[in-house]
């Protein structure tokens, strides 16, 4: 009778909105206590995962990526990218696609980027005549581009936990994620070409290319001091997060100085340390519902049943597609991967299926999933930034979700997308 009642009351409690992690410890804490477990094995586990020297990355690379943010970064990238390539057919559209995919990249949060790229780009696009319903539907759906792409935070909690190098992730999610951006360019340029023959498209000078390289003459290295040092054998990828960190700290406080060290920098390590305290929390709260399946036998359980009606590689990528998809619309990336991916590598494995392969296919899934009707999280964020029914969002992001579901079953099925870079540079 209790166990019923505190059953109800976690239903009633996810009801009238109360936080994930809350749900998801209150779960596992029922489930260690009728299995007779003691709940200390939550706290033992979270000590193993956060004392790999891999985790310090976490901390490093989000303050890096909130001081960016905070940073007028966002403009001098937008403005970078405008000078560039803004003169191409969609230019400006094709530029909010890529500052979307490396501000996440930095951050980690496909959110951040709508409310910070979103607001600076929505009124420029419109006044380029870009129609509101395809502005709006763009920068939604292109909040989630970065999250293959390192440093992004998601590629390294995946590989903590699926016991992953994070640096194979790093490297197989570069070209699916180019993939994405291309295949949504082509769609971008030829929604656009009709307009093409009404619109002047202005090239800009040669003055004002100078002038946007020479304000981000500083943030332009940052990928390449990443990518290139972690690859090129100079750093780790902790010490590459660590390097990050102390180069943007550097050229946003003492040479930009766009943040302030007596009142800037402080709000900027109490915003990315909320951060990643809400990490650690979901992780303790989803490692300990983790544990119980393993120890459970679930992921054993669920392959068995599962071979009865899925016999190839080819179906049952299809049905954790399906899956991944709506777990992306319901869960936040950090409670899915915890939950989740402990679960599916047994079973995938059992298919063949490669560990980097599949989690490049899992945080595929989790971003489109962010922007996936009816509950993608992004959806909700962007209603709210642009004041906009999310009935309305639903109908705009839709071609630009097709694509990118497009795009992931070219993920899922040809392998060496994600994996046929490795031994180039590995």
């Amino acid at each position: 009778m209790i166990t019923l009642l505190i059953i109800v009351g976690l239903i009633l409690l996810t009801l009238f909105g109360t936080p994930l992690f809350v749900i998801i410890s209150g779960i596992a804490l029922l489930l260690f206590h009728l299995a007779e477990i003691d709940s200390s094995a939550i706290i033992i586990e979270l000590y193993r995962l956060t004392s790999q020297p891999i985790f310090l990355a976490i901390p490093l690379f989000t303050f890096a990526g909130y001081l960016l943010a905070e940073s007028n970064t966002p403009r001098r990238l937008v403005n970078l990218s405008r000078a560039l390539i803004g003169w191409l057919p969609a230019g400006l559209a094709i530029v909010a696609l890529v500052s979307s995919a490396l501000f996440t990249a930095f951050t980690g949060a496909s959110g951040v980027t709508i409310i910070a790229l979103g607001g600076l780009l929505h009124p420029i696009m419109l006044r380029e005549k870009y129609p509101e319903k395809f502005t709006l539907g763009l920068l939604t759906a292109s909040g989630n581009l970065g999250l293959l792409l390192p440093p992004s935070l998601p590629i390294i909690l995946y590989g903590l936990v699926a016991q992953t190098p994070i640096d194979q992730l790093f490297a197989a999610g570069i070209v699916p994620s180019i993939l994405m951006i291309v295949m949504l360019s082509i769609y971008i340029i030829l929604f656009r070409r009709k307009q093409l023959k009404e619109l002047k498209i202005r090239k800009s000078t040669r003055q004002e290319r100078w002038q946007a390289l020479k304000e981000s003459a500083w943030e332009i290295p940052l990928p390449f001091i990443i990518i290139g040092g972690i690859y090129g054998g100079l750093f780790t990828a902790t010490e590459a997060a660590a390097v990050t960190a102390i180069y943007v700290f550097i050229i946003e406080v003492f040479i930009y100085r766009d943040i302030s060290l007596r009142r800037g920098l402080p709000v900027v390590v109490r915003k990315s340390m909320e951060m990643v305290g809400s990490i650690i929390v979901i992780l303790a709260a989803a490692l300990g519902l983790a544990n119980y399946f393993t120890d459970a036998q679930i992921p054993m359980r669920i392959l068995e049943a599962m071979k009865t009606f899925i016999d190839s590689p080819i179906v049952f990528l299809l049905f954790l597609n399906l899956f991944l998809l709506l777990v992306g619309a319901v869960m936040d990336i950090f409670s899915a991967i915890m939950v989740i991916v402990p679960i599916i590598i047994p079973i995938a494995a059992s298919f063949g299926i490669d560990p980097v392969h599949l989690g490049i296919i899992f945080l595929a899934n989790l971003g489109i999933g962010y922007s996936t009707p009816p509950v993608g999280m992004n959806l909700f964020i962007a209603s709210l930034r642009f004041e906009k029914s999310i009935t309305f969002l639903y109908r705009a992001a839709l071609p630009f979700l097709i694509i990118l579901l497009i795009a992931l079953a070219l993920i899922t099925y040809i392998p060496a997308l994600s994996i046929g870079i490795l031994p180039l540079i590995m």
